[in-house]
C-alpha cells in the first residue's frame, strides 16, 4: 500500500506527544523583540549599566509575554495547511524510505519500536518545525 500523508502526520503528532513536545510559532518572535528593544531603551537612556537593566527587564517581559503561548506540537501539526503537511512527509520519508506498512498504528509501531528510527524521526520533525515554521521548542518538564 501507498504511504500517506496522514499516517506520517499521525505518527509525527504520536512521537511530539510522547516526548511531551511544546512549541510557541509566533510569539517567540515577539518575545525577542521585546527584550532586545528593552536593552537598545535602556542603553540610550542609562548607557551601558541600562543595557544590562533594560536587557534584565525585558527578557522578563518578554518571557512573560510568550508564557502560556507554547501549544503541544501535535495540535500545531494537525492545523499545517497541506502544502506544510506535504513539505514534512517529504522530509519524513527521506528517513523512512522504503518501510513498507498499512496503516498508522503500523508505521507508529514500527517506528517506536526501533530506537534509531524514533531519533532520527524526531530529528527531522524537530528540524522542520525551527527551520520552517521558525517556531521555539520546549519540552514538558
Amino acid at each position: 500500500m501507498v504511504p500517506r500523508v496522514d499516517d506520517v502526520m499521525r505518527l509525527c503528532c504520536e512521537l511530539s506527544a510522547h516526548d511531551q513536545i511544546k512549541v510557541a510559532v509566533k510569539n517567540s518572535t515577539k518575545g525577542a523583540m521585546v527584550a532586545g528593544g528593552t536593552a537598545f531603551v535602556g542603553g540610550l537612556l542609562c548607557g551601558p549599566p541600562g543595557i544590562a537593566v533594560g536587557g534584565a527587564v525585558g527578557g522578563l517581559l518578554g518571557s512573560w509575554l510568550t508564557s502560556g503561548q507554547f501549544r503541544p506540537l501535535p495540535q500545531i501539526l494537525m492545523e499545517l495547511p497541506p502544502n506544510q503537511q506535504q513539505k514534512l512527509y517529504n522530509d519524513i520519508m527521506a528517513i523512512l524510505g522504503n518501510l513498507d506498512w498499512t496503516d498508522a498504528a503500523q508505521l507508529i509501531a514500527l517506528v517506536m519500536g526501533s530506537a534509531t528510527l524514533q531519533q532520527q524521526v524526531t530529528a527531522a520533525l524537530l528540524n522542520y518545525i525551527t527551520k520552517e515554521l521558525r517556531a521555539e521548542v520546549r519540552y514538558q518538564d
